[in-house]
C-alpha cells in the first residue's frame, strides 16, 4: 500500500511515497548435538518460546530425529534475542546447544 504525503522541503512542496510492508520473518532453529539432554531442550522450548509440554516435546523429538527443529517465526530483532537467550541459557547450564536463525 502506498500513500503520497506532502512534505515541505525549503519552499518546495514535494510528495513522498511511503511503502508499508510487513517485516521479514525469521525461523529460529535448534540443532541436534550428542550432549544436550532432551529434557533441557524441552525446558528451553517451554521457557524461551512459551511452548506447551506437548509442543516442546514434539519439537525436541524433531530436533533429535531430523537434526534440526523450528522453534517459531519472528521478526529479526525478536529472533535475534531468542537465539541469544537460548545460547546463554545453554552455556550457563553447561550445554553446547546450537541455536540459529534464518530468513523464512
Amino acid at each position: 500500500m502506498s500513500e503520497y504525503l506532502p512534505e515541505t522541503i525549503g519552499d518546495v512542496n514535494a510528495k513522498t511515497e511511503h511503502d508499508l510492508r510487513e517485516p521479514a520473518m525469521y525461523k529460529v532453529l535448534l540443532h541436534n548435538d550428542d550432549y544436550t539432554t532432551m529434557e533441557f531442550v524441552v525446558q528451553v522450548l517451554m521457557v524461551v518460546f512459551h511452548k506447551s509440554i506437548e509442543d516442546a516435546t514434539r519439537i525436541m523429538l524433531n530436533v533429535h530425529k531430523q537434526g534440526i527443529g523450528v522453534c517459531g517465526l519472528f521478526t529479526y530483532e525478536i529472533a535475534e534475542t531468542k537465539v541469544d537467550t537460548v545460547v546463554r541459557m545453554a552455556r550457563d547450564n553447561g550445554h553446547p546447544l546450537k541455536c540459529t536463525m534464518e530468513k523464512a
